[in-house]
């Protein structure tokens, strides 16, 4: 990639990289978790097929799936919908609930910095792919964490446990 073509994208890497961290128009991952007692993390609010431990699983094992397609050429397709959602709607320990936090905060950062390296082709075709981009995929990380991020927010007001 040429110094010419990194300054001109710079704008978009720098807007690509806030859709996938920050708040923008809603909630983002970090209000979404903050201050969730442990006691309601496996709870399925009436009416609703996820409890926030679903969701948060689902969320780092989606995240973790799109970041390993976008740069491991070895990369072997999951089964839907079994291999995205946990066995079980509760956490099976406080370290797994935070555990799970923090793989998603270091697959977000490393989305983050693939998108945000210069030496990334956002709009090269990921050779292992079927037409796929950098720039597709960071926006599919950007949309699939928002509307799961949207989905924690709804069962926490339905829990009682939002702002």
């Amino acid at each position: 990639m040429s110094e010419k073509s990194t300054s001109q994208d710079q704008p978009l890497r720098q807007q690509l990289v806030s859709l996938m961290t920050e708040a923008n128009a809603h909630a983002n991952f970090e209000q979404a978790i903050e201050n969730l007692p442990a006691k309601l993390r496996g709870v399925r609010p009436e009416g609703l097929p996820h409890s926030p431990w679903e969701l948060l699983e689902h969320l780092r094992i989606a995240q973790w799936d799109i970041l390993d397609f976008s740069r491991n050429p070895k990369y072997e397709e999951k089964k839907w919908p079994e291999d995205y959602w946990p066995k079980c709607p509760e956490p099976p320990s406080e370290a797994a609930w935070d555990g799970s936090i923090a793989a998603f905060r270091q697959d977000l950062k490393e989305m983050c910095e693939l998108v945000d390296d210069p030496a990334t082709d956002l709009f090269a075709q990921i050779a292992h792919g079927s037409g796929q981009t950098i720039l597709r995929e960071a926006l599919l990380v950007a949309d699939h964490n928002a509307y799961h991020v949207g989905q924690l927010v709804l069962v926490r007001q339905l829990l009682g446990a939002w702002k």
